[in-house]
């Protein structure tokens, strides 16, 4: 059988596994031997279920705090890459690479920890690469090559960019906490806010208020103070985007200037990664791709919340031009891998353009 190449997308929600054959034609559609799923592996440990909230029960856990122990997240990751070889009928010695894009990997040290646990579960010729799951994400739209800068707004939201010469640098993906105001939990965590200031007289009045009520099955905003701290998901939050959307759509200033914000936020994270890494060199005009990935990019009817983070980040630097990946990051991550070896392939296989 032929050598294949393991994939992994490891987040707060789910991981998945892809495996593609090492000597692989550069088509399209890529081949994909197989691809499975399974559920979280961010290992971050300021995000670990306190242990006050062990009696609760394990899914309201897991949900209020997106992250698992580190045994829990190796046993993750091993079953999704032991599935995904079954179900390519391939054995761990056919695998020639692996790599990892998982969140909660921001250190050496956590890299390093899983190279080490890697080595121990497969041969010794097998290549490993660990990285944060922002960079398979960059991958997923560059077709395995770290140049540019990706900008994720989903739940949260990072930028993480790569310079030719392997330079790195990240904006905010801080966590809600820390204000990573333009993701899906920053823009939806205003609106209840405003829904709030609203009520008590604080604010102006919005639609949100009634579109919030309506989208939840609430009678009074005073009832969305318990539904807000029954379980304080930032996915859970995140799933509101759409009302804050579809209200400011209607029109309504106060949806619109939520939105407005976040849209400035999302942009100074992405001009602060090109700015430390020169991407677009001394007059901005110097091309790079901005890989743009995440629910809260995706065009609308008429608020499309990625184009204007595109035209706000292009007023500086007109060289970026956009990128909305046709793969998901699992394949990013195993295009990672593909790009790293390919030279130590056999000599049919092409590189990627």
């Amino acid at each position: 059988m032929g050598s294949v190449i393991l994939g992994v997308d490891g987040g707060a929600s789910n991981t998945v596994c892809v495996c593609i054959p090492a000597a692989m034609p550069f088509n399209d559609p890529l081949p994909v031997l197989s691809r499975t799923v399974a559920g979280c592996s961010n290992h971050n440990p300021l995000e670990v279920t306190p242990p006050g909230l062990a009696q609760r029960s394990q899914r309201h856990a897991l949900h209020k705090f997106p992250a698992v122990t580190k045994d829990r997240a190796r046993e993750t990751l091993e079953r999704v890459m032991s599935q995904a070889l079954l179900k390519a009928r391939r054995r761990r010695s056919n695998v020639c690479a692996v790599c990892l894009a998982v969140a909660g990997v921001n250190h050496p040290i956590d890299q390093q920890r899983m190279l080490d646990w890697l080595r121990d579960i497969f041969p010794s010729h097998v290549k490993l690469f660990v990285e944060n799951d922002a960079v398979a994400a960059l991958a997923s739209g560059t077709m395995g090559k770290l140049h540019g800068c990706v900008l994720i707004a989903g739940t949260g939201t990072i930028a993480y960019g790569f310079t030719s010469d392997g330079r790195e640098a990240r904006a905010a993906g801080a966590g809600p906490v820390l204000g990573d105001w333009g993701s899906g939990y920053g823009i939806s965590a205003q609106a209840l806010t405003a829904v709030v200031r609203a009520y008590d007289g604080r604010g102006p009045e919005t639609v949100l208020t009634n579109n919030m009520l309506d989208f939840l099955g609430l009678a009074s905003p005073d009832e969305l103070i318990g539904w807000t701290y029954e379980d304080q998901s930032w996915a859970r939050i995140a799933d509101l985007l759409p009302v804050v959307v579809e209200s400011a759509e209607s029109g309504d200033e106060v949806a619109n200037k939520i939105l407005h914000n976040s849209v400035g936020e999302l942009a100074s994270s992405v001009k602060a990664v090109v700015q430390r890494l020169d991407l677009g060199g001394e007059d901005g005009k110097h091309p790079f791709p901005l890989v743009m990935v995440g629910k809260v990019l995706e065009a609308n009817k008429r608020w499309d919340i990625g184009k204007e983070v595109i035209d706000c980040v292009t007023k500086n630097y007109p060289g970026a031009y956009p990128i909305h990946p046709k793969v998901e990051p699992a394949v990013g991550a195993a295009l990672l891998a593909w790009n790293a070896i390919a030279s130590e392939l056999d000599g049919d296989i092409r590189t990627v353009q």
